[in-house]
């Protein structure tokens, strides 16, 4: 069913946010993910406060992660596989994480623009968030929005990541299903792609590989096929599968989410997928306990004195950075 819109009003409280977000708003969807992003201690209270409430109501929904090279075509495959999966009757959520300024902090954000079919369809509802330089290929709080898009119904989720890239594999720690997509003739280049992102890939997908691009495509599929002959299998008892796919003429769209379904189908019948998100939380909780640590030992004003001594040590090399930040955790704790 197709998440109806609705009239979120200002001012709401948690409640009334949870709600409007259960009942298929797609308004007060936006407003909650806006809310997890922000950095105001009030606005993360009133947002943890939404979540706790939108845990009672987690749809089934498929979490897939996006994954590839630079200019491998991840928009256009979405858009692609969006225009697939909403043509099967079901309703689509795509999380898009841009990159980052490290100097501005800014980000274009042009993911949705590039969707131009996608985003005005009424099942689709695209999100586009600043990687924030946050490391593993997602936002800070990508898995907090993925919880508000389960929560409000949709039946499949993709998250799009940033790009290939060494701390990428984070994003298993969050998705269900791992889709990497790599570009015709990209096969000369598998000892330059990371051996982590290869391991935990359960489905790679060519991209382009229409019209002069069919032969050299076939030839990074057989390199591809090989490379993960050499690797010990993700799962035992399934064989992942390289495809080839065009989102310009449609080729191996079809294919690529009937394998994504034979890979849910596969995961749920082994028990995997049930163990896998409870992995995910046991692995959130951990990530959400540092970050909590470190805002309070940062905003700890004891701290911030004792760090200046300590950094002028360590500048003037009479101390060891290791010494020093032995020092300077123990100052915090000794104060508690």
């Amino acid at each position: 069913m197709v998440p109806s819109p609705g009239q979120p009003s200002t001012g709401m409280d948690a409640e009334s946010i949870a709600e409007a977000i259960m009942a298929g708003c797609r308004q007060t969807l936006a407003r909650a993910i806006t809310l997890v992003e922000s950095a105001k201690e009030e606005h993360q209270e009133k947002a943890h406060a939404v979540l706790d409430l939108c845990l009672a109501k987690q749809r089934e929904s498929m979490v897939i992660g996006i994954t590839g090279s630079p200019g491998a075509g991840k928009s256009s495959f979405i858009e692609a596989l969006g225009e697939e999966i909403i043509h099967r009757g079901l309703t689509l959520a795509v999380l898009c994480i841009d990159p980052s300024s490290r100097r501005s902090g800014g980000s274009i954000l042009g993911d949705k623009a590039r969707m131009e079919k996608l985003s005005t369809r009424p099942e689709a509802f695209i999100r586009p968030t600043p990687s924030s330089c946050h490391l593993g290929g997602s936002g800070p709080r990508t898995h907090e929005t993925i919880m508000l898009t389960r929560a409000a119904g949709y039946d499949v989720i993709l998250v799009e990541t940033v790009g290939v890239g060494q701390s990428e594999v984070q994003i298993e720690n969050m998705t269900d299903c791992i889709l990497l997509l790599m570009l015709p003739g990209s096969g000369d280049e598998l000892q330059g792609i990371k051996r982590g992102i290869m391991e935990i890939a359960d489905i790679i997908c060519i991209s382009k590989t229409d019209g002069q691009q069919e032969r050299i495509a076939s030839l990074a599929q057989a390199d591809f096929e090989a490379a993960l002959g050499m690797l010990p299998p993700k799962h035992e008892g399934r064989q992942r599968k390289v495809l080839l796919t065009s989102a310009l003429n449609g080729k191996g769209i079809t294919e690529s989410w009937e394998e994504i379904i034979a890979h849910f189908s596969f995961m749920r019948k082994r028990g995997i997928l049930d163990a896998r998100r409870q992995e995910q939380l046991s692995t959130l909780l951990e990530g959400l306990v540092e970050e909590e640590l470190k805002k309070q030992f940062m905003a700890d004003p004891g701290v911030a004195k004792r760090k200046k001594e300590i950094e002028a040590a360590v500048l003037s090399r009479s101390l060891s950075p290791f010494s020093g930040a032995t020092q300077l955790v123990k100052s915090f704790i000794d104060r508690r």
